[in-house]
């Protein structure tokens, strides 16, 4: 499963990098694929999508079979907001929030959620 993945700061990347699956860094949001993925990315603001990851889950929706977001507790109700926003807007389920590049417990977790979309 490929890992379309938005990095700000490099905890993102930190993240996706512990995985082991192929991925494509979003910087544009023009980049482009072909077959099925996972779309992780960093929350801006006050809990919204960065509009690289907006204008590619857009182009791309069709593929896009879930997505997981990082972000700070210390935001409280806007933690990872940005997953629950693009959830809503592409229909997909949220995989997992994460803080800052995840903990280990993270990784497996989202290691067991992707293994489970391959087998769909």
């Amino acid at each position: 499963m490929l890992i379309a993945y938005a990095s700000k700061t490099g905890n993102v990347a930190r993240f996706v990098a512990k995985l082991g699956y192929p991925t494509l860094r979003i910087e544009s949001g023009r980049e482009r694929i072909t077959h099925p993925c996972v779309l992780v990315t960093y929350t801006t603001g006050f809990g919204q999508v960065p509009p690289e990851v907006r204008a590619f889950a857009q182009a791309h929706r069709r593929f896009i079979r879930g997505v997981a977001a990082s972000g700070n507790r210390s935001w409280g109700p806007n933690f990872a907001r940005a997953a629950d926003t693009l959830s809503e807007l592409l229909g997909v389920p949220v995989l997992l929030k994460f803080e800052l590049s995840g903990w280990p417990e993270d990784t497996e977790r989202f290691r067991q959620i992707l293994s489970t979309l391959e087998e769909k």
